[in-house]
């Protein structure tokens, strides 16, 4: 069964204790994302999330990497439209260095310069092999269209002469204004006392970002068609729609759904356009939820003599 505690700063923590393992995992999750962004600084909230590894006034990059690495634990982070998460993976008895990890970061960052200028090429280098990645980047291109001048709509990565142009200041001061502990969750799960975790994160989380920005644009789902031409084996496809919300009462309904039509080899789509007609190697559906909109969409790839014959018998399924 979980327990939730809130502090008095506004800070959730969130544990399932699992008596059966030896194990923990444990994570921040910062409501948070690319959907906060200003279009001139459109990628600074994962930039922000690389640097966060980068040194903090405690330890080094390296150093952040080794103490948990060393006691064969994981560390990783990620960053969506709406969240951006720190995570680790630990035997239970090394939580401690986790908890010391992860709310090091978030209040000792120092962003420093020659770590950012090589963090920034490695994002270049990211943003380089996405558009190298027809199957990725067409995903990107949909959103941009279902949902124009937006930042919903803006890709995660950002754009390469955004990134190439973030000053250090930018990326701190995105952090320092949007990160707070009202906006955030700690959560871990495993084997775990409650109240010991708790009592662990009010001693480490005495300087979290008092961030007040508060401004998400709603968002706002357009219909149209976005077409590109390139030398490639393949067209690749999105077909997608609006969505629903994480809070609708259909939302379980509409992934159960997605699961039917295309969520595997059993899938009506799979089973239909590629068992039956053969017209694709892969084909699948999805269902993405904000807190405010969502998507759904299936997306395929298939050869240009294939096309004509797949719409409609795809049309037919839905």
């Amino acid at each position: 069964m979980h327990k939730i505690s809130t502090l008095d700063n506004g800070l959730r923590i969130v544990t399932q204790n699992m008596p059966s393992l030896e194990t923990v995992s444990m994570g921040i999750w910062n409501s948070v994302g690319g959907r906060d962004e200003l279009e001139n600084i459109n990628g600074v909230a994962h930039l922000l999330e690389h640097m966060a590894f980068k040194g903090t006034t405690k330890r080094s990059a390296l150093e952040i990497a080794e103490t948990i690495e060393n006691v064969g634990g994981d560390i990783n982070a990620y960053t969506s439209k709406e969240i951006t998460a720190y995570y680790v993976k630990l035997i239970a008895e090394d939580l401690p260095l986790g908890i010391d990890i992860l709310t090091d970061i978030l209040q000792n960052s120092i962003f420093a310069e020659k770590e950012l200028n090589r963090e920034r090429g490695v994002i270049i280098q990211e943003i380089g092999m996405y558009l190298d990645s027809p199957d990725e980047m067409i995903f990107d291109y949909w959103q941009e269209k279902a949902f124009p001048n937006q930042p919903i709509g803006r890709s995660i990565l950002g754009k390469t002469d955004i990134i190439k142009n973030i000053s250090r200041d930018e990326v701190k001061n995105f952090m320092m204004s949007h990160y707070n502990p009202n906006k955030m969750i700690i959560s871990a799960a495993g084997k775990i006392s409650h109240d010991e975790f708790v009592e662990a994160i009010k001693k480490s989380c005495t300087n979290l970002p008092q961030g007040t920005a508060n401004g998400r644009l709603q968002a706002s789902y357009q219909a149209g068609e976005y077409r590109e031409q390139k030398k490639l084996e393949q067209i690749h496809l999105l077909l997608g729609f609006e969505g629903i919300d994480y809070h609708h009462d259909d939302y379980y309904s509409l992934m159960i759904y997605s699961s039917l039509l295309g969520g595997g080899m059993s899938s009506r789509l799979f089973q239909e356009i590629r068992e039956k007609r053969g017209l694709v190697y892969g084909i699948s559906s999805f269902s993405s939820a904000y807190s405010d909109t969502g998507v759904f969409g299936i997306y395929l790839g298939t050869g240009d003599s294939q096309i004509k014959e797949l719409i409609p018998v795809l049309c037919d399924q839905l």
